[in-house]
């Protein structure tokens, strides 16, 4: 899947605000939001109004950020939750806090999205026993995500569990750190999703 490769941090900035790409650096004085709050290019600096258009736009694009979803893949979930029972903007949300890259950033295993991305892809993890290697695997109620054993001294991961120890985990989720597991214990709800997101604005988009 195509994915993009430029600078994670202009992404924010273009959007206007923290989308905590880069895992550690977005907390620190390191992140470009706090030293440069204004879009990239020679033009950033100047505030342009937006349509009703371009702010369905951006809504699109930033909620396809925080998850690291490239545009196919979007259009396919939000398919499946226009297919489903349910408001299709929380039954979308609900779909993109399933995948087991989110779900192993939620739980403090990764520093990032992208990076739990990676680890998923390099077959870190195991869902229920068995090795699942696709970052776009949705959860269900019941599941137990663990580290795989041979993967328990990465040192990536290490650090990134150190380093996010205190960081609260969502109340869908239980988190068991002697063992590098965690257990669902429902799926997310549309209060559970802690990200600034308008979802009407998606379905209003895709709904023209």
């Amino acid at each position: 899947m195509a994915r993009y490769k430029d600078e994670q941090c202009r992404i924010c900035r273009r959007e206007g605000q923290k989308l905590f790409l880069k895992g550690e650096r977005c907390y620190s004085d390191k992140c470009s939001i706090s030293r440069r709050n204004y879009a990239p290019g020679q033009n950033g600096q100047k505030k342009a109004k937006l349509s009703e258009y371009g702010t369905q736009l951006r809504e699109k694009q930033k909620t396809k950020s925080f998850y690291g979803v490239g545009e196919k893949q979007f259009r396919k979930y939000f398919e499946m939750a226009s297919n489903s029972k349910g408001k299709t903007g929380e039954v979308l949300l609900t779909l993109l806090e399933s995948r087991l890259d989110n779900v192993v950033y939620r739980l403090g295993f990764a520093s990032s999205r992208a990076q739990a991305r990676m680890l998923v892809t390099h077959g870190a993890f195991d869902v229920n026993g068995i090795k699942v290697n696709i970052p776009s695997y949705l959860i269900k109620a019941g599941d137990v995500i663990s580290v795989r054993e041979i993967k328990k001294d990465n040192g990536t991961i290490k650090a990134a569990t150190e380093s996010n120890e205190s960081r609260p985990v969502p109340t869908w989720l239980e988190r068991d750190l002697s063992k590098l597991s965690g257990k669902v214990i429902r799926i997310a709800a549309r209060e559970d999703v802690d990200l600034p997101i308008e979802e009407h604005l998606i379905v209003e988009l895709y709904s023209k």
